[in-house]
């Protein structure tokens, strides 16, 4: 049984985890579009591919698929996420199972005014959002939202572009410079972080793991401790369940006044997933089970409150081949 991971970039954790499930029954094989991406080296091969935008990008990725007889694959990075799930199908083909959502759902989690819009009409609290300056100046008149705010891109990750903004002529001056922008209400209240794991076989939620966050670097959780609430796992559940994901998915959640809001979703594994798997939360095993048409017993909660997870620095050095 052989597994890819496409866009290993700088999870080398991650990789270290897949190969520790598989060794003994298989390879797992890795790639990135630059050879300077560290977690490459973790795997016991790797590819050096093109970006995702150019043309027979995904052709490429089926030959190795089939060159070296992938089971499963899944994607890092959040744009690749929509294309594995659009061609679902042709990996199937070739006898690779993609790890992930739908197609639908997958752009819904990276369009965030589509989330927004989701959450509202199924009754869900969230951050209230507008997709235009004229409403949200409306609302802003009526009193029905303050600074400060968010202007961040409607599909963006990695907390790249956002800004955190306490005046109307900070507002204007930046969508005006940029297309494709939303306002988003700011959410003052504790933040948590969930890894979460949907049976890709049954749907059925078989694990969560949930964090406090302590502190944020680069749009990922740079320091956090675990944590559990019944009510949040019950609310997890019936999202998720809702929406339909399956697979890997972290969602990022706010507590304010007692009451959970669902801020947002990224349908693969979060930088902070290290953290779950180091408590006990084993999702490759789980991801392993279901490639061999194993449906997952239910694991939700299974682990201890209080386990700080903290991010530093490491190196990978390599030598240059002649």
């Amino acid at each position: 049984m052989n597994f890819l991971i496409l866009a290993a970039g700088t999870r080398n954790k991650i990789v270290q985890y897949f190969k520790k499930t598989f060794e003994g029954i298989g390879t797992v094989v890795a790639t990135d579009a630059s050879e300077l991406g560290p977690a490459i080296y973790d795997a016991d091969k790797y590819y050096i591919v093109p970006s995702i935008t150019e043309t027979g990008y995904v052709d490429l990725i089926l030959d190795i698929c089939k060159k070296e007889n992938i089971n499963g694959v899944l994607s890092l990075i959040d744009p690749e996420l929509s294309l594995l799930a659009e061609n679902v199908e042709k990996f199937k083909e070739v006898g690779t199972t993609v790890i992930g959502s739908s197609y639908e759902l997958c752009e819904m989690s990276l369009d965030k005014m589509l989330m927004f819009k989701w959450l509202v009409e199924h009754g869900y609290r969230c951050a209230r959002s507008w997709d235009n300056k004229e409403d949200f100046i409306k609302a802003l008149n009526a009193g029905e939202v303050s600074f400060p705010v968010f202007v961040k891109p409607a599909r963006g990750s990695a907390s790249i572009s956002i800004s955190k903004v306490n005046d109307i002529e900070t507002v204007e001056l930046l969508c005006s410079h940029e297309e494709g922008l939303m306002i988003q209400e700011f959410l003052n209240g504790q933040e948590f972080g969930a890894d979460v794991y949907i049976d890709l076989i049954s749907g059925e939620v078989v694990s969560i793991f949930t964090k406090k966050k302590i502190k944020m670097r680069a749009g990922e959780t740079d320091k956090a401790v675990s944590f559990k609430d019944p009510v949040l796992f019950e609310l997890i559940k019936r999202f998720v369940k809702e929406a339909g994901y399956r697979g890997q998915i972290d969602i990022d959640i706010f507590c304010i006044n007692g009451e959970y809001y669902i801020s947002e979703v990224n349908p693969r594994f979060g930088g902070g997933y290290p953290h779950a798997y180091e408590c006990g939360c084993d999702h490759m095993t789980l991801i392993k089970n279901n490639l061999n048409g194993i449906v997952n017993e239910k694991h939700i909660g299974e682990y201890d409150e209080g386990i700080y997870m903290m991010k530093y620095n490491e190196l990978k050095i390599i030598r240059k081949q002649a």
